[in-house]
């Protein structure tokens, strides 16, 4: 794990940066284009080897964040620091091994079980 960007780094960081800037001057100038009320979330997952690397990622970035970092593995769920900019979130999230792999056993079964036809499709009026 470093702390360093390299150079491919700061260009991909520039254009995501530059996007989000596009997007917004584009909503501002254009009213009737409709955005989601509850706002957006912002997320990123630590793609190091390990869990203890990509747990150490959101620990850095939650201090660069100035936040606490909220642990739900015990309960299953996922390691995440996140911090709001009025109603968009930026998060950095690391999802434990076991629970990627479980996610992956449960979808090993997708298009194995169809659901019974409920009969023809309704169409909203």
């Amino acid at each position: 794990m470093t702390d360093q960007l390299i150079p491919g780094d700061l260009l991909y960081r520039a254009k995501v940066i530059g996007g989000l800037r596009q997007l917004a001057d584009y909503l501002d100038e254009h009213p009737d284009v409709p955005v989601c009320p509850f706002g957006w979330d912002l997320s990123i997952y630590p793609q190091y080897a390990d869990d203890a690397d990509r747990a150490a990622e959101v620990d850095r970035i939650a201090a660069i964040l100035g936040v606490d970092v909220t642990d739900q593995t015990g309960q299953g769920g996922h390691y995440i620091a996140s911090r709001s900019f009025g109603l968009i979130t930026y998060e950095a999230v690391h999802i434990p091994r076991r629970h990627r792999d479980a996610s992956k056993a449960l979808m090993s079964y997708s298009g194995c079980v169809e659901p019974a036809d409920a009969g023809p499709a309704e169409v909203a009026s």
